[in-house]
């Protein structure tokens, strides 16, 4: 198996969730006319999915980078599908609710999955490990060892407290709405901040 540079991976989780918030942002701007957050993070323009998505189509697809076209779309169909489903499941579990629902769609699982998408994640898995990954990779290598891991905490540190606001903001927004005043400074900030109506908004009305 190829040597995957974790160190390089983090930086690609990155770039990957910056690059996958401005797609989505961009593509509900021109559907709806509305800059919507797409982010799952409750701090700076990160959309997780295309971040995770991106390192495990890495991971599954850099052995087979130089097999068939056929293998690489099968692959990342399956891995696609499994990890979507995955991240979806896990979104209810943390935070009660998903940003997106394939119900109206043919061919769908539970709404967190459908045909149409899977196809989508099998061209992708072609895209990716034969342009996007070996491009973002290349540029990164250009970056001294000791800087890239440097970068590297700093980016793991700043996402583990942006998971920490989001899960307080989203527990402190529930409490909220069930008539639950705030019992200290922090929550003060948070249902000034990252209140009811900014998370409504983030996430597209899928809050319940």
């Amino acid at each position: 198996m190829k040597k995957i540079n974790w160190y390089n991976m983090i930086h690609i989780f990155l770039i990957a969730s910056v690059l996958g918030w401005v797609i989505e942002n961009t593509f509900n701007l021109i559907r709806t006319g509305e800059l919507v957050n797409p982010s799952a993070l409750v701090i700076g323009p990160i959309d997780m999915a295309y971040g995770i998505g991106a390192c495990v189509l890495t991971i599954l697809l850099i052995e087979f980078k130089n097999c068939s076209y056929i293998k690489l779309f099968i692959i990342g169909f399956i891995g696609g599908s499994v990890l979507e489903y995955i991240m979806s499941l896990g979104m209810e579990l943390f935070l009660g609710f998903t940003v997106w629902d394939y119900s109206n769609y043919m061919f769908n699982i539970n709404g967190r999955i459908c045909l149409l998408f899977s196809i989508f994640w099998g061209i992708l898995g072609i895209v990716w490990i034969k342009v996007c990954y070996p491009f973002l990779n290349e540029i990164i290598e250009r970056i001294s060892s000791k800087a890239k891991k440097n970068i590297a905490i700093i980016i793991i540190v700043f996402l583990i407290l942006d998971i920490f606001f989001t899960l307080s903001a989203v527990n402190r927004a529930h409490e909220n709405d069930r008539g639950i005043p705030p019992r200290n400074s922090y929550e003060e900030f948070l249902d000034k901040t990252f209140n009811t109506e900014y998370l409504k908004k983030m996430y597209s009305n899928n809050w319940k």
